[in-house]
């Protein structure tokens, strides 16, 4: 990106000064200087049952998708009608009960993630991917815009044969409606394990929103996709 040495330390020096927090862009990575106990919302399965997971959920499904920067596309979900939660995790790698900062080295092979939990009877799970296929890029591989890496890469973690036959169905009907130019590299692959990721990445953009790369990266997404699908979204965010 930036042929000489001196105007990209430059430029480091400039991000550093205007963002106290910053981003996972060409904001020079997430906040990395947030002191909390990593591992605290881990166990080795890769699950934790907090007090409002015990409730009756028989009728919800889990979805688990990757397009880059969680932060970007949690925002969009938790605000779809029939939503009922969404965090941010890992999944798809080999590591167990990886940190943040494991899974930015690249070397975990686990992709940033986030888990919905959603109402089947209200939004489907093949509309949850087309809205998926609508707020990141998947045409581009191991990439979303200037975050680089495996662990930005686009993927659909199926639950079941039926969630894997929708993704099949919903990447080959966005193919044909010319949606983006390219090919589409998006990932469907098995769902193995969920790891939730550390508590200052959940609801990170809602909690942080005149953040660097929030303020910049993400603000003009979610601005665009609540002006083109109004009819999507619950009534308290209209």
């Amino acid at each position: 990106m930036f042929k000489n040495k001196a105007i990209f330390l430059l430029f480091a020096v400039m991000m550093l000064v205007t963002a106290s927090v910053s981003g996972c862009s060409v904001f020079g990575g997430k906040n990395e200087k947030v002191s909390m106990n990593s591992d605290e919302n881990k166990t080795i399965s890769g699950e934790k049952m907090t007090a409002a997971d015990k409730r009756d959920t028989t009728k919800y499904e889990s979805a688990v998708l990757a397009g880059g920067c969680f932060w970007c596309i949690e925002t969009i979900f938790q605000d779809l009608k029939g939503v009922e939660k969404v965090e941010s995790g890992y999944s798809g790698g080999a590591t167990s009960n990886p940190t943040y900062k494991e899974v930015c080295k690249g070397n975990t092979g686990h992709a940033e993630v986030v888990r919905i939990t959603f109402d089947p009877a209200v939004i489907s799970f093949e509309q949850l991917l087309t809205v998926f296929f609508h707020i990141h890029n998947p045409t581009t591989l191991n990439r979303q815009g200037a975050d680089a890496g495996t662990q930005y890469r686009s993927a659909i973690f199926y639950m079941n044969d039926a969630q894997k036959t929708s993704a099949e169905k919903v990447i080959a009907d966005v193919t044909s409606s010319k949606l983006w130019d390219d090919p589409i590299v998006t990932e469907v692959t098995s769902f193995d394990k969920f790891y939730k990721a550390e508590d200052y990445h959940q609801d990170y953009y809602n909690n942080n929103p005149n953040q660097g790369y929030c303020s910049v990266v993400i603000a003009p997404k979610v601005k665009k996709f609540y002006k083109e699908f109004p009819q999507l979204l619950k009534d308290n965010v209209k």
